[in-house]
């Protein structure tokens, strides 16, 4: 049975360049100081941005915890960003790679957004089986791989989160593969809304020790 957490929290804060250490720095010290367990912060790889990905073990019942928290958040780390924080709350679907604990504890994450079409959810979630899961589970960078929805989010959807310890380039060969680039025609003709463009992935490196 996968440990993977019922719900999650996404947070990212874009800043300039200059900044990301800064950002990351202030960041960990901030959740040092709090009583939040189990968050783990990125750094963009290809974005200048800091991740926070933290799992809320008593789902709704820490929001008011969570909203204090995230207003300290804002004091302490905001001042250093380009623009305001951006949050999702994400909720457990399956994992065709169960990850040991509630996250992913691998190097490198990657974010894998989709935002599918409702009335072809359904379907949808067979196809993906029979196509993205079968190519996660006969892939040995992939180290974990963990399928979200999102309950409350500015870009709603699914949110995959691939955990794995490879190198970026030697992880990425599975998924610009001729195979797999027919997955996303098939994904993007038939579930996807606006095709192609309602897919993106995003890789980040861990900053939590």
């Amino acid at each position: 049975m996968s440990a993977s957490a019922a719900l999650i929290t996404a947070t990212e804060l874009f800043a300039k360049p200059e900044q990301i250490d800064a950002v990351a720095e202030a960041w960990q010290a901030h959740n040092d100081a709090s009583g939040f367990d189990g968050r783990i912060l990125y750094r963009g790889l290809e974005s200048n941005s800091v991740l926070e990905l933290a799992p809320l073990h008593r789902g709704f019942e820490q929001m008011e915890e969570l909203r204090a928290d995230w207003w300290k958040l804002w004091e302490a780390v905001g001042p250093l960003g380009e623009g305001d924080f951006r949050r999702q709350f994400l909720q457990f679907v399956e994992a065709p790679k169960p990850a040991a604990g509630a996250l992913p504890d691998t190097h490198y994450v990657q974010m894998r957004h989709v935002e599918v079409v409702p009335r072809v959810y359904r379907q949808y979630r067979a196809w993906r089986e029979e196509t993205i899961f079968d190519v996660v589970r006969t892939t040995d960078e992939v180290k974990s791989f963990q399928a979200f929805h999102s309950l409350a989010s500015t870009e709603p959807g699914v949110m995959f989160v691939s955990g794995f310890d490879a190198d970026p380039a030697k992880y990425m060969e599975a998924f610009t593969s001729p195979r797999y680039q027919q997955i996303v025609r098939e994904a993007g003709d038939t579930y996807i809304t606006g095709g192609d463009n309602g897919l993106y992935t995003r890789i980040y490196e861990r900053v939590t020790a």
